[in-house]
């Protein structure tokens, strides 16, 4: 995945330290073609091959909401609008590869889909497509609950403690 440029500056000065980051997830719904249900947009990561909902580092000064718009469009070429804040959780500390250890609090989004042709449009991934919510592929429980948040019809927000 891409690192933005502000986490690469904030890393040249703590090095490997604990980083806490705002993320969001985008959970992007649509009606079925068929009419039945809805159908939700999902991305397989180029990284590790996981089928993930749309998700991404919030800039500095930029809004959670935003941030999970312009993910979806720079992820997925598709323009997606917020309804409902559906989920703020904390994940746990995350330690990659070079050491880098990164803690996100993640903002989950359920969004409509307003209009695009879902495919890999930067390089994160390597697919993008609508799945319906009773067919999902096999995906980490996280982000499953992500999905799950993101497709309930409530329109208050979950907290975790």
């Amino acid at each position: 995945m891409a690192t933005p440029d502000f986490v690469l500056d904030l890393r040249s000065k703590i090095g490997h330290d604990m980083l806490w980051l705002p993320g969001a997830t985008a959970v992007v719904l649509r009606p079925a073609p068929s009419g039945n249900g809805r159908e939700v947009l999902l991305v397989r990561r180029a990284d590790n091959g996981q089928w993930t909902p749309v998700t991404g580092i919030v800039d500095p000064g930029e809004e959670p909401a935003v941030a999970a718009v312009r993910e979806c469009l720079e992820e997925a070429d598709v323009v997606a609008e917020p309804e409902v804040l559906s989920w703020v959780h904390v994940l746990p500390p995350v330690t990659y590869e070079n050491g880098d250890v990164s803690q996100y609090v993640d903002f989950t989004f359920r969004c409509r889909y307003i209009s695009g042709e879902p495919h890999p449009a930067d390089g994160e991934n390597t697919d993008a497509r609508w799945f319906p919510l009773d067919a999902l592929p096999e995906m980490r429980e996280d982000m499953r609950r992500r999905v799950e948040m993101g497709a309930s019809d409530s329109d208050v927000t979950a907290f975790v403690r």
